[in-house]
């Protein structure tokens, strides 16, 4: 497509770009690099249609193993990973990242101010602490550069990520389920690598901010008419699946 005068790129939030998205996401667990390949270009492509990219410099919250990285320098940014955990950066047989570092999202190692975007993707979910992780988003962005954080909702089909749909009846059933079932604990173990993580939270600590203006607030996968849900509380929580908020620091 061609670039606008800011130098962003539009984009369509279409169903059929849902239906695929949702289809690829049937080979996350058999075919890791095609889904997040996919979802990475799917990504960075959104991400286009508030920010030009190239000679930006991007860090990726919670990065793992690197495919959001991959795309986002493909797309001329400068993109730095940070992970918690060393493990999820070689996940998939794929090599540590050499640009990326190791930190918390909850005490991210890098000055005030320091980055043009500061990019997540579902990662907040699996925080204990969420309020605190987008402040620290926020503190690392510079005066006109944008905050992307995008997660799972509890409440979503999706919400107990490998112990769907048995979360609805509690996240610690969920968890001691799937461990009976599979002889193993999940990885995404409810209340210590997962937690729920609402809407409305988020919502609350966005209009608290008054160094932020918000430039969207949208379900990440749906198409662009289902925008309306996220205002209408309970349903938001089940509907929008995977809430996105685009920010620009002040």
């Amino acid at each position: 497509m061609t670039a606008r005068p800011d130098r962003t790129v539009p984009f369509r939030a279409t169903l059929g770009r849902s239906v695929a998205l949702f289809t690829a996401f049937r080979r996350e667990q058999t075919d890791p690099a095609y889904f997040y390949g996919l979802l990475a270009r799917d990504t960075v492509a959104q991400l286009r249609s508030y920010t030009p990219l190239d000679g930006r410099l991007v860090v990726d919250v919670g990065g793992g193993p690197g495919y959001f990285a991959d795309e986002l320098r493909a797309a001329g940014a400068r993109c730095l990973c940070v992970d918690a955990d060393a493990h999820e950066m070689r996940l998939h047989g794929r090599q540590a990242d050499s640009h990326g570092v190791q930190g918390s999202a909850l005490a991210l190692p890098l000055r005030d101010g320091s980055v043009d975007v500061c990019f997540s993707s579902n990662v907040l979910e699996h925080v204990p602490d969420r309020v605190r992780m987008a402040d620290e988003m926020v503190r690392v962005t510079r005066p006109g550069g944008l905050v992307y954080l995008s997660y799972t909702l509890w409440l979503s089909p999706w919400g107990g990520h490998e112990t769907s749909p048995w979360h609805y009846l509690g996240g610690s059933y969920a968890a001691e389920r799937f461990a009976r079932k599979h002889g193993r604990r999940p990885k995404n173990d409810f209340g210590r690598s997962m937690y729920a993580a609402h809407a409305k939270e988020m919502l609350d600590w966005t209009r608290g901010r008054t160094d932020v203006d918000v430039i969207d607030i949208r379900p990440r996968y749906l198409p662009t008419w289902t925008k309306p849900v996220v205002h209408v509380p309970l349903l938001r929580e089940i509907v929008t699946w995977n809430l996105l908020l685009v920010l620009r620091r002040r």
